[in-house]
């Protein structure tokens, strides 16, 4: 009888898993009894199962790289698992994971009496990762004409997306937020637009600076006491930092001068001609194509004349 259970009747049939255990056998006659323990083990080959081995595995970029994967059998089955398509074992435990340990891997248990074989489906989640932007048709906008920013990432979980921008009226996003479309490009659309990426795991960002053509160009021109200036496109309001393009000409110079600077945030310009000089505003120009004459200074090479720009 096995331990602890009833006794068993005599004869032969299948062996199962379930038979494996101690035994005790008793032999009995008129002048006393004997008894003597037996332990029985079943041998069996191996099997892969959930529990052991779940098919679906989740690893994140960074942490230890380890695929374990428990056989059931008899001898205990040794496990090996390669990645299908490349015939490599999977990393050891120390190094860490990486995007390219991704895909399905094959586990089989081998024993002596056979072998199983189970697939297994790793996928590897990472923070938001190449934060690409584009603008269509082009970064340098012609004033009133439409354009559109795009942003893309990589990560896992696929990376939700938020936008910083020159704020303006004539803005659209994707229902994705992907994307901004803008319409009527004005001077309030020029800027910096940076997009960033983020997910669970961490977040990312890039950035693209769109100009529009034409923004808070002046052109000074005149004669005698009158100065008039024409811009050729809409300015942002004032700010406090501002730029300076200061032109020196010399009071003793022949014929027409022509300066053009650029302001340090990009894209303004401004254009003189050997008429009365000085120093004008161009903050206030919208809608107006005259600007105030602030002031002059004088030097001992000439007269040094300023035009005050302001930064978007």
């Amino acid at each position: 009888a096995r331990d602890g259970g009833a006794p068993r009747a005599r004869g032969s049939r299948a062996i199962s898993r379930a038979d494996a255990g101690r035994y005790i056998c008793r032999a009995t006659n008129k002048h006393g009894s004997a008894v003597r323990s037996i332990v029985v083990t079943v041998e069996y080959e191996p099997s892969i199962g959930e529990t052991g081995c779940p098919a679906q595995r989740l690893w994140v970029e960074g942490t230890p790289a380890e695929l374990a994967c428990a056989a059931s059998g008899n001898p205990p089955p040794h496990v090996a698992c390669a990645k299908l398509g490349d015939g490599q074992d999977p990393p050891p435990a120390s190094p860490n994971v990486t995007r390219a340990h991704a895909g399905t891997y094959q586990c089989r248990a081998t024993n002596t009496h056979g072998s199983a074989l189970r697939n297994v489906t790793v996928a590897v989640e990472y923070s938001p990762a190449a934060v690409s932007l584009r603008v269509l048709p082009s970064a340098n906008v012609s004033r009133g004409a439409s354009f559109s920013v795009e942003c893309r990432a990589e990560g896992l979980p696929t990376p939700t997306y938020g936008w910083a921008l020159p704020p303006a009226p004539n803005l659209r996003f994707a229902a994705d937020n992907r994307s901004v479309a803008v319409a009527s490009a004005a001077a309030a659309n020029r800027g910096l637009y940076t997009c960033t990426a983020t997910n669970r795991h961490g977040r990312r960002a890039g950035s693209v600076m769109v100009r529009v053509d034409g923004e808070m160009g002046c052109i000074g021109k005149g004669g005698g006491g009158g100065v008039s200036i024409t811009t050729a496109a809409s300015p942002a309001p004032s700010r406090p930092a501002e730029s300076w393009l200061v032109l020196l000409a010399s009071l003793g110079s022949l014929g027409a001068v022509t300066a053009v600077g650029l302001a340090a945030a990009g894209g303004y310009y401004l254009k003189s001609t050997a008429c009365k000089k000085g120093e004008y505003n161009v903050r206030d120009a919208e809608g107006s194509s005259e600007a105030a004459c602030l002031h002059r200074q004088r030097h001992d090479r000439g007269e040094v004349y300023g035009i005050q720009l302001t930064q978007p």
